[in-house]
């Protein structure tokens, strides 16, 4: 059955997720496709860059679900689930997962239009599949929109004509046909791109006013499928449309195809660089006391326990914690622990104030090293009269990140006594998703979740999280899974059905510094629901590099799902060499290469694009050497990521935040093992490079 990963979140976040109100521009309109376009037609246009659409379009018997993304100013991508009723013979329902690129090739110029080709439906059934070139060009001040374009495939089957790319070669012919076969689904078929019949399409928009937009399309598919197995009728080749832009967020849309099939839906849009509380609601930051006063307090840089004192409650009211204090001259060199703001540069700029308020004037220079899981990571060095020259300075952010010295921390100061052992626990609902299986497309279950955390020592822990559902309806599927591969993945509904509650980890964990810019960990028990073992993980990571590479090695067992702790017959050695690379411009790559836990080779490929707000979005696909055939439904594994912070919705300093990962098809192949604290995403928050992409916010 086709499963999400968990996902965790503060209370009814989804629900303020949907209403918050983030500000997206309406420039050009989407299709009934969820894509840049005019009814069914596609345009020459795009999304505002960096933008998240989600559009449901219905008519009868059929309804799409589009996600929508602008990966780039250029290149949009997009997601689309499809539910065509009555389909099949018996009545039976098509549920379509489908992937669409579009992709600008020239922005409109004075005279020349855009231009824009495009794929749909590239990997999925190919019940959508289709190519397009596409120009579309914008008179009297933007208001009308003229577009004109070629499409092949769906959009080559009415008024076709026989295919102009013929002059390259007779293969441009004919256009293969899907065998029809499930397990022929999510391959990408080059050999169908732009082959058989094209056809031409186009159409005009007009903006009536900053509300409504009126459309007609001249259509160049024809609803075959749909005409012969669903009693769609189509009339003529024209469509009539409208949108109603009802706020900033929401636009509603009706559509009138063929010349008999209504068709209505919605557009929710948003902007992930526009969170809901645009300012944050972090208490206000500390103002710096001017130095004389500090001096007219008389503080003794000989009273050690004093001064330890006061820094130690400065830090707790900005909600960092800290673990060791000694002064060396004129030096006050801190260890301490950021567990509140997402942005590491914002705990240093507050944490470097507070010890000028709190610190005899005779220290001249403050030493922050910062931690993870008691961990050191980075070493800060700041001096204290640069604070006071440039904390109104109109460049301060620049020129204190300037002026700063920031490296690497292989060791760390002893912590002082008291501050280990260390317990955290929290208690928040919960839900888990599965979408997707033709038995009921969404399935959920909301409960509580109970998570801990025992801080032995610096970098050794005990972390536990412990889950009781309350209700929903995961224990309700009942697909037997006939994947010829180990199942590590395809039984995942069973663990659903144990009742009571639930164990998800049980671990004991060990992070260590084996030497300069390199990092270690050694983790052991119940990592996931479905296994538990042994992990072992190296990181080289220099500071302020762009370039990360990592080595991991598990020994794992597959936990048994009749039973709360006790385990199956399978067990497995898997691993990856592992590399992380920043592209610059809010674009992240990692590439991982190794076995996987069905006992298959072979490479993970993940692109993500990540705001300085924390906001991610991103896709991920795995080729391993399990043969297409064998992987079964869907061919190979991929899917997209979306992660949002909890401190965007709220404004409020939070390190916590909702994360979901939609996959068309959770099959075998391609599978890893679920670890909470795989060291690139611990470590690279207080990497001089981070610091760097969010000292702006140095001086909050």
């Amino acid at each position: 059955m086709p499963l999400n990963e968990n996902s965790q979140s503060r209370p009814a976040l989804a629900a303020i997720l949907m209403t918050s109100l983030a500000t997206v521009a309406h420039a050009d309109g989407l299709s009934s496709y969820g894509t840049p376009g005019l009814i069914d037609m596609p345009s020459a246009t795009t999304a505002p860059d960096g933008t998240l659409r989600w559009t449901t379009s219905l008519m009868d018997g059929h309804t799409r679900n589009t996600l929508l993304f602008q990966i780039s100013p250029r290149l949009t991508g997009v997601f689309r689930y499809s539910i065509l009723r009555h389909y099949f013979s018996g009545d039976s329902n098509l549920y379509d997962r489908s992937f669409d690129l579009h992709y600008l090739l020239r922005h409109e110029g004075q005279t020349l239009p855009a231009f824009a080709f495009g794929l749909r439906d590239f990997g999925g059934t190919g019940i959508f599949g289709a190519e397009y070139l596409v120009a579309s060009k914008h008179f009297l001040d933007d208001r009308l929109t003229v577009t004109a374009g070629i499409g092949w495939g769906r959009l080559g089957t009415f008024g076709g004509f026989r295919n102009p790319l013929s002059v390259f070669g007779d293969k441009f012919d004919n256009r293969p046909s899907f065998s029809g076969d499930i397990n022929d689904t999510g391959r990408v078929s080059f050999n169908r791109f732009f082959r058989g019949e094209a056809a031409l399409f186009g159409g005009i928009e007009y903006q009536v006013n900053d509300k409504l937009r009126l459309s007609v399309e001249y259509s160049s598919d024809a609803y075959k499928e749909e005409v012969a197995r669903m009693g769609f009728e189509r009339r003529t080749a024209f469509n009539f449309g409208a949108n109603y832009q009802l706020s900033k967020n929401w636009t509603m849309n009706a559509a009138l195809l063929g010349g008999t099939e209504a068709g209505v839906g919605f557009t929710y849009a948003l902007d992930p660089r526009a969170p809901r509380m645009p300012g944050g609601q972090e208490r206000p930051a500390p103002v710096l006391r001017p130095q004389a006063e500090i001096a007219s307090l008389g503080w003794s840089v000989a009273d050690l326990g004093g001064n330890r004192a006061r820094l130690d409650a400065a830090f707790r009211r900005e909600n960092l914690t800290l673990q060791s204090y000694v002064q060396d001259g004129a030096t006050a060199r801190v260890v301490m622990a950021n567990s509140s703001y997402p942005n590491n540069a914002e705990a240093l700029g507050r944490a470097a104030r507070e010890m000028a308020n709190s610190l005899p004037a005779a220290i001249e220079t403050f030493e922050l090293t910062l931690v993870t899981n008691g961990v050191p990571t980075s070493r800060t060095v700041i001096r204290r009269g640069d604070l006071h020259e440039l904390e109104h300075a109109w460049d301060g952010s620049w020129q204190s990140f300037a002026r700063a010295d920031i490296s690497d921390a292989p060791t760390r100061l002893p912590p002082d006594p008291g501050v280990y052992p260390q317990l955290s626990w929290s208690l928040l609902p919960y839900f888990r998703s599965a979408l997707f299986d033709p038995d009921s497309p969404i399935r959920m279950d909301v409960g509580l979740s109970a998570s801990g955390s025992y801080q032995i020592a610096p970098g050794f822990s005990l972390n536990a999280i412990v889950r009781q559902k309350a209700f929903g309806n995961l224990d309700q599927a009942n697909r037997d899974s006939d994947s010829v591969l180990p199942h590590v993945r395809s039984d995942a509904w069973l663990y659903d059905k144990l009742q009571g509650p639930q164990v998800v980890t049980l671990t004991a964990d060990y992070m260590f510094r084996p030497g300069k810019n390199l990092y270690g960990r050694f983790s052991a028990g119940y990592f996931e629901t479905m296994f538990a073992g042994a992990s072992s993980e190296l990181l080289w990571y220099p500071q302020g590099s762009r370039l990360a590479l990592g080595a991991e090695l598990n020994y794992v067992k597959q936990r048994d799902p009749y039973s709360r702790m006790g385990f199956a017959d399978y067990d497995v050695t898997t691993g990856h060499a592992s590399a992380y690379y920043d592209f610059g411009n809010s674009y992240r790559g990692q590439l991982d290469v190794g076995r996987y836990l069905a006992g298959d080779w072979g490479g993970t490929l993940t692109l993500n694009r990540e705001f300085d707000n924390g906001f991610k979005i991103g896709a991920f696909m795995t080729l391993t050497d399990v043969s297409f055939d064998d992987f079964g439904e869907g061919s190979f594994d991929k899917g997209i990521t979306i992660s949002i912070p909890l401190t965007w919705i709220t404004g409020e300093p939070d390190q916590t935040g909702f994360s979901q990962t939609i996959r068309p098809i959770l099959r075998d192949g391609g599978a890893r093992v679920a670890i909470a604290n795989r060291l690139y995403e611990e470590v690279r928050g207080a990497n001089a490079s981070e610091l760097e992409h969010g000292w702006g916010k140095f001086w909050r």
